[in-house]
């Protein structure tokens, strides 16, 4: 099975997992999913889950969709406003426009940024960063 098959098979569990994980938006569309070269991703109703390894990509966060991302070695832009953001995974530069709630970061060496918002933020991983500015 290749990584990237592999990938999408794991988003996919994942998102069933956690669907709904906390979101604001009003969106309400039937569930997507796509999977590239940019990484595999899952829309089930208002939550984006993400997951890929060394890949550079920009995310939609549109309104309040909750985001999950999972993976390694990627460089993710995130635009729009997050609801709650989870983030699992090692190795990491994320960088987000806004994150009104909360931020979880359950990894390992993560680098993250966001520009607007005063999420609250949890950090049960080791050695990463996260900031505002």
């Amino acid at each position: 099975m290749t990584v990237r098959v592999w990938t999408f098979a794991v988003v996919v569990a994942a998102a069933l997992a956690i669907t709904g994980c906390g979101s604001e938006s009003g969106d309400t569309k039937t569930p997507t999913a796509t999977a590239g070269s940019s990484g595999a991703q899952v829309e089930i109703g208002n939550t984006i889950n993400y997951g890929s390894f060394g890949t550079t990509a920009d995310i939609d966060c549109a309104d309040g969709k909750s985001l999950n991302i999972g993976g390694s070695n990627n460089t993710l832009t995130v635009k729009g406003t997050c609801a709650n953001v989870n983030i699992g995974g090692a190795d990491n530069k994320v960088s987000f426009e806004r994150i009104d709630k909360e931020i979880s970061v359950v990894g390992l060496n993560n680098t993250v940024t966001y520009s607007d918002g005063d999420p609250k933020i949890n950090d049960t991983g080791s050695n990463n960063k996260i900031s505002k500015g």
